[in-house]
């Protein structure tokens, strides 16, 4: 490891502290919505870190009981059947409640674990859900040298692209590496495919512009439309130490917190979007989804309020907000 951060012009990305400042931006959204709401379902139950995959561990990350150590070498079967419980039963309770009030998600598509039950794409597909990219797999991808990294990503669109049908239109890691954003948008280009978005930021409560390093001397940029993702609405955090959900009445209270906050500033002429990350073997579980449920009630008697997938608020925000280059905001 090198004593000191070297700069790395092709993949670097200038920090923006500013943003949209005190004025702010008004995104526009369809019909004078006053919130933009993006349910996300991570759909990783079969990509995760396995020995049958030739990892030397079992995935230890968001899981109901940890055991210690990782198992080198050994099949953890606990774990296994944690994720399977993903796959079998909490992803078709979320797909019925979404379907019951006709609301939209983004399905973060872990490609390797859509493989093992096409399904899931299939009637995300047929229900008019978006399907994005969470990676070929779902591991640490820090580590990847950068060929391998691109690998990967191909890997994800082709698969992904021939479950559903399209190409991904949208990705997020959640354990990108460092040239991940400047990788992601070069390989969508070299195979010729659209990538509408890229959510791997949490710096914002709208979209956002960044200019690509890769662009820097070409006249007709594209640049790459941030759509900001969200730890703190997240139901991972039942999974956490710090700062977690004791509860799902504590999940509730603190979603229906931010939405009330996010939708009066929306009431004041400044809408925002908001976005709710579950997982399928998280907040599938039945003692969890009471609270997903309620809060999609509450929000539904709500006026003015735009449930929508994450490539449709990409492209709401770039027809009233097209990229400039060197304007990031």
């Amino acid at each position: 490891m090198p004593e000191r951060y070297s700069p790395q012009p092709d993949y670097d990305f200038a920090r923006d502290f500013k943003g949209y400042g005190e004025e702010g931006l008004n995104p526009k959204w369809p019909n004078d919505a006053k919130i933009a709401v993006s349910f996300v379902i991570n759909y990783e139950e079969g990509g995760e870190s396995s020995v049958l995959q030739g990892d030397k561990t079992s995935e230890m990350a968001l899981r109901e009981f940890s055991m210690g150590p990782p198992w080198v070498n050994e099949r953890h079967y606990t774990t296994e059947s944690e994720y399977e419980y993903g796959s079998r039963a909490g992803f078709w309770r979320l797909f019925r409640l979404f379907t019951k009030y006709k609301m939209k998600y983004t399905l973060y598509a872990v490609a390797q674990a859509c493989e093992e039950q096409p399904e899931v794409v299939k009637r995300s597909v047929e229900e008019g859900h978006d399907v994005a990219s969470h990676g070929y797999r779902w591991v640490d991808y820090h580590t990847f040298t950068i060929d391998e990294e691109k690998d990967y990503i191909r890997k994800a669109i082709t698969s992904l692209k021939a479950l559903a049908g399209y190409a991904p239109r949208g990705w997020y890691y959640g354990r990108d590496s460092t040239h991940s954003r400047s990788l992601v948008p070069q390989v969508y280009k070299e195979m010729g495919e659209e990538l509408v978005w890229y959510s791997d930021t949490y710096a914002d409560d709208i979209p956002y512009w960044v200019d690509l390093p890769a662009e820097r001397n070409e006249a007709d940029s594209k640049g790459l439309l941030m759509v900001p993702y969200s730890f703190d609405c997240n139901d991972f955090k039942f999974y956490t130490a710090a700062a977690s959900f004791g509860d799902p009445q504590g999940f509730l209270v603190h979603l229906k917190n931010a939405f009330d906050v996010l939708y009066d500033e929306g009431l004041d002429g400044m809408p925002k979007m908001m976005t709710i990350g579950l997982h399928c073997r998280i907040m599938g579980r039945p003692g969890r989804l009471g609270a997903l449920r309620d809060f999609i009630s509450y929000i539904s008697k709500k006026e003015g309020v735009w449930i929508a997938t994450r490539t449709e608020i990409a492209e709401a925000f770039k027809k009233n907000h097209p990229y400039k280059k060197g304007h990031v905001a």
